[in-house]
């Protein structure tokens, strides 16, 4: 006795083989989402997905706020050691991303990361604009005010690059 083939459970004019190896579901291979355990339908993936999605809406905020004072107060004290503050400055996104870790009680969020790292840029912005002095120039703007503008805003922008980088891939679980 032949057995029916078997069609996805998503497209019923496809033929298919393959199968979830959660919930066993047919699958065709556009629908099959390669795991490391295996092929898995959608529906699985998004509800294991799900599992880590621990973080509370009042964490966003919590992150962002915290982000932001921290890269602002960061970079301001990195500016002064010029080069060294370049070297340290990592180092110091990665210790802000643990106080951010603690802040919001070691929950994940799919979108914390990103909102951490807005933060640090709303946060880095004070201080570029500062530097430039573009409030006050505004005015009186010339070719060589906009180069020493430029150049003043190195330090501030390089500083809040890097902390704010190490910031956002520390808290996306990758290790630097």
């Amino acid at each position: 006795m032949t057995e029916a083939p078997l069609t996805c459970a998503n497209h019923p004019d496809r033929a298919t083989t393959l199968r979830c190896n959660r919930c066993e579901k047919p699958i065709c291979s556009q629908c099959a989402i390669l795991t490391p355990v295996g092929y898995r339908c959608k529906e699985c993936v998004r509800g294991q997905q799900a599992i880590f999605e621990t973080a509370r809406p009042v964490d966003y905020p919590v992150a962002a706020i915290l982000s932001a004072v921290g890269v602002a107060l960061a970079a301001g004290l990195l500016n002064y050691l010029g080069i060294w503050g370049l070297l340290l400055a990592p180092a110091v996104g990665g210790g802000l991303a643990e106080i951010v870790r603690w802040a919001v009680r070691r929950r994940r969020g799919r979108r914390l990361p990103l909102v951490a790292a807005i933060g640090g840029v709303l946060g880095v912005l004070p201080l570029v604009l500062c530097a430039s002095g573009l409030l006050p120039l505004l005015g009186t703007l010339n070719i060589t005010g906009l180069g020493a503008v430029a150049f003043s805003m190195l330090w501030p922008i390089a500083d809040g690059a890097l902390i704010i980088g190490a910031l956002y891939y520390r808290l996306r679980g990758i290790r630097l």
